[in-house]
């Protein structure tokens, strides 16, 4: 075998060892970026199905029946957290009729951009509502279900109508224009 043939395979091998994960990346993540269509742009956000596996499956599965779309941000605390995921029209899904999840509580801090899913007392009541925090709040660390991440866009939530500072009701609240799973691209 020609040595020049031998040492170039040699280094492209090497190369490609290097490239391959990062090309392996943006396949694993298909399906697991939503974009957030607010009027004022867009919010993107990374969904980690291996820490919540069942919660990310149901937001994915109401992102695709377009259930957010048109979603008011119900719930704004300034310094704390934004909420959507009440209905104020009709949806085409009885989302009452969703059964609850069970909670799936792990290691991903509730800091700036975190998302978590909303729910009463019960831990396991989780089903549609979901809220980004827009500061640290290490309380809600493993009593809540963190299930994603906003990677782009968190100076939009910044923006949102704030409600009362006890329970964040927002009386003319912005909304969802849309969201969508995101195709295949790095964010």
């Amino acid at each position: 075998m020609n040595r020049r043939l031998f040492i170039g395979g040699s280094l492209g091998l090497c190369a490609g060892a290097v490239m391959l994960p990062a090309a392996l990346k943006g396949v694993r993540d298909q399906g697991n970026v939503i974009e957030m269509q607010l009027a004022s742009g867009t919010v993107s956000i990374r969904l980690f199905p291996d820490l919540a596996p069942v919660h990310v499956e149901r937001i994915k599965a109401l992102v695709q029946a377009r259930f957010y779309d048109g979603m008011p941000f119900n719930r704004v605390i300034k310094g704390f957290m934004a909420q959507t995921g009440d209905p104020v029209k009709e949806t085409g899904l009885d989302y009452m009729r969703l059964p609850t999840l069970t909670a799936e509580f792990n290691s991903l801090p509730f800091e700036r951009g975190t998302l978590g899913m909303a729910r009463s007392r019960h831990p396991h009541s989780a089903s549609h509502q979901f809220f980004i925090t827009s500061a640290r709040a290490g309380f809600l660390d493993h009593n809540y279900t963190a299930f994603g991440k906003v990677t782009h866009g968190m100076e939009l939530i910044d923006q949102l109508r704030a409600g009362s500072s006890e329970i964040g009701t927002v009386l003319n609240p912005d909304v969802i224009k849309s969201m969508r799973l995101a195709t295949i691209r790095s964010v």
